[in-house]
Parts: C-alpha cells; structure tokens; sequence
C-alpha cells in the first residue's frame, strides 16, 4: 500500500469537500473515518476554513505529514454531496492509490448545473426574500433586475477578484445605483428593502450563525474566522452602499418589516429558500426538502412569537427543529445534513442585522451599531444553540442505538 498517495487522496476529496461548503466539524469526522479504515496506526487531523492537516502512523511506524492551504471556496452541495458518497465508499472498499484517483476524478468531472439555472435561483432568492422584507410588487421588479446584474457582473467578477470585500462593494455598489434611479423614476418604493432583499445574496449571515456555533463547541480558529469573514463581506457591501448614496446624494434608512402577511412569508421565504438551494448548486428532490425544511421553519417560528413575541425563543426552537430535520434527512438522502441545514435555517438568518450594523459603522450611527449588533448577536447564539442541542440529542439516539455517531482521533 502506497500509503503517500493514499493520504494525498484523501487530503484531494477532504480539500475539495471544504471548498465546497462541508463543515469543519463534519469534514474532520470523514477524513478521521477514511484514514482509520486504511488501518494507520495513529491519526491526527487538523482543519480550519483556510488549511487542512493531516499526520498518520503507517502500521510499518512510518509517520507522514501532509498539508493543505485553501484560498477559496464556493458552496458546491451536489459536489459535496458525491464526495461524501465517495468517503464512504472509500471507507467501505479501501481502494488503492490509482483506484482512488479515478474515483475522485469522477466525481470532479460530473456535468456542471446549467448556467441558466444560476439566472433562476438568483432572482428567486433575491426576489424572494424582497417580498419576505415588505416589498411591494414594483419593488420586487427592481429586486429581479438587481438580482440578474448580480449573477452576471458576478460570475465576470469572481475570477478576477478573490477579496470578499472588495468583490461585495462593487455588487453592492451597482446594486445601490440601478435601485435608486429605479425608484428616482418611479418603479418601486422602498429602496431600503429592495437592498436587504438583494444582499442576501451576498451577505453571509450563516457564516456568523457558524461562527459562534464553532465557538460554543470551542473550535476557536474556526468560529473566529468565519465571524470575521462575514463582517469583512458586510463592510464591502455597506461601503459600497454608502459610496452610491454620496456619489447621488441620496439616503434611505426606513428600515425593513415582514411582509404583514404570515402566508405570504411563508410563500416568499419558501421561494426565496428554494432558490437559495438552487444558487448552492443542490440537485433532485433535494431542492424540494429543502423547500419544504424552510417553509416549516418559519412556520414555527411565526407560530412561536406568535404565542411569546420573543425573537430569541422563536428562532431557539425553530433552529432545534432545522437541526433534527437535517439529521432526518441526512439519512434518508444518504447526503450531508449540511445540505438541509443551510437551506431550511435561511429564514432565521440575521442577514439584515449584519448589513445594518455594518451601516451603523460607515455612517457614524452608534445607536444603530449597538441596536443591530445586539439582535445580530443574540440571533446567531440562539441559532447555535439550537444546532448544538440537536447535536447533543443525535449523539444521544446514536449511542442508544449502538451505532458509532463521530470518529476521533486515534489514541
């Protein structure tokens, strides 16, 4: 066995799986599970959004090191959903060195999603969430306009500029420009909430979420990194939001409110939701559960503060219910509950807290700096913990039922 090549396979699907939207935690446990079949003596894996390591014990007591270095990563659900197949292929069969070269490249040479579809789930997702923010239906027209520059300029932009925040500021800056003359000229009305539609797209609200849930599970690295990832991305949109509204000396802080009706956030979010799994290239009936995931979300959620009109509880128990719904569903597909998780939790996601806050910042608003940081703030933690007590349950059910939930590091 030419374990060299073996660990630099594994090392090509762990690489490829982060890139490609797998959680620290999750992508850990699989790299464990395929360097414990191959039989090495001892293992010890290392993984931060920027960088895997790997050293293992050869059962001959040669120790071998090998390292990664991630410079981007794009959500890739379908990829990562065949590489997880793939990890446990591997765990099953143990293929050679060139057996798992071939396999590995099967799944990296998979047709890709028709472009079209990327036209499609922008504009439900941006849209989408435009409605779900109180937009009107000329509002919602401007949203879609917005949305197709976005993925257009978008695609062009991406291989040319690989700083988050820079990349935001530019789309957020276009956006800003084509929502103002639109509304300048009487095609909708509420500037502020086409744009908190619209940066969905580009804010990364569930990174946050993830950031303080790796905190709480003191993976510090992790958790740090992507809280600071997302701010980075929110500065470049709230800087390229402000530098349109001095360029056309406009201002516009009304603030944003759920469509009044509790259907229509459910029709809107369901929309916007199912686009957003589109947009991260999830396929088949996957879309369609992931669809389903977040209409109920926000259903209990609705339904809850409804009941106690506390944000925190409601999204508390919405989020227990997103992270057993991904657990389900992860084995029913056979497929990552990433995939769940991500689409179904959107509705919760603090998305115009962050932008908000960061607008508090670049306009000198201290009041609105603290107001949104502390809803921000208080929305991931709530998120968090609900994730963390489904993760606490699973590991519960899974000992009950005798079945191994997660593999460590060998002693």
């Amino acid at each position: 066995m030419d374990y060299n090549r073996i660990i630099e396979g594994i090392l090509d699907i762990g690489e490829e799986m982060l890139k490609s939207g797998a959680e620290n935690f999750r992508l850990e446990d699989a790299l464990y599970r395929m360097l414990k079949s191959y039989g090495f003596v001892r293992y010890d894996v290392f993984v931060i959004p920027s960088n895997i390591q790997v050293t293992a014990k050869t059962p001959e007591g040669e120790f071998i090191t090998q390292v990664r270095h991630i410079e981007t990563s794009e959500n890739d659900f379908d990829r990562l959903d065949y590489l997880n197949n793939l990890s446990r292929y591997v765990c099953a069969h143990k293929p050679d060195a060139d057996q798992l070269k071939i396999k590995f490249e099967e799944v990296m040479n998979r047709p890709e999603q028709p472009e079209i579809l990327r036209y499609v789930a922008g504009v439900m997702g941006g849209a989408g969430f435009a409605v779900f923010f109180g937009c009107g239906f000329m509002d919602a027209i401007v949203a879609v306009v917005v949305s197709l520059m976005i993925v257009f300029v978008g695609k062009w932009l991406s291989t040319r500029e690989g700083n988050l925040m820079i990349y935001n500021l530019i789309l957020a800056f276009l956006s800003e420009i084509i929502i103002i003359l639109a509304t300048r000229n009487g095609i909708g009305t509420h500037p502020d909430r086409i744009m908190i539609g619209i940066v969905m797209l580009l804010i990364s609200g569930l990174g946050t979420t993830n950031g303080f849930r790796e905190l709480l599970q003191r993976d510090f690295i992790s958790g740090s990194i992507n809280i600071l990832n997302s701010i980075l991305g929110a500065t470049g949109i709230a800087l390229g939001i402000a530098l349109a509204m001095m360029v056309f000396h406009a201002r516009s802080m009304e603030g944003f409110m759920l469509t009044p009706s509790v259907p229509m956030q459910l029709v809107s979010c369901t929309i916007a939701c199912i686009g957003f799994a589109i947009w991260f290239k999830v396929r088949g009936r996957q879309v369609f559960y992931s669809g389903v995931g977040a209409f109920i979300t926000w259903g209990i959620y609705a339904l809850v503060f409804a009941i106690e009109p506390s944000n925190f509880l409601a999204t508390l128990i919405a989020a227990v219910f997103v992270g057993f719904y991904a657990f389900i569903m992860s084995r029913v597909n056979k497929a990552p509950s990433t995939i769940f998780l991500t689409a179904s939790v959107f509705p919760l996601i603090p998305g115009p807290n962050l932008y908000y806050m960061m607008y508090g910042f670049v306009s000198n608003d201290s009041a609105l700096i603290s107001s949104e940081g502390i809803l921000l703030a208080t929305t991931c933690l709530a998120i968090a913990f609900g994730f963390n007590i489904v993760d606490v349950a699973s590991r519960v059910i899974m000992s009950a039922l005798k079945r191994e939930y997660r593999v460590g590091k060998s002693s």
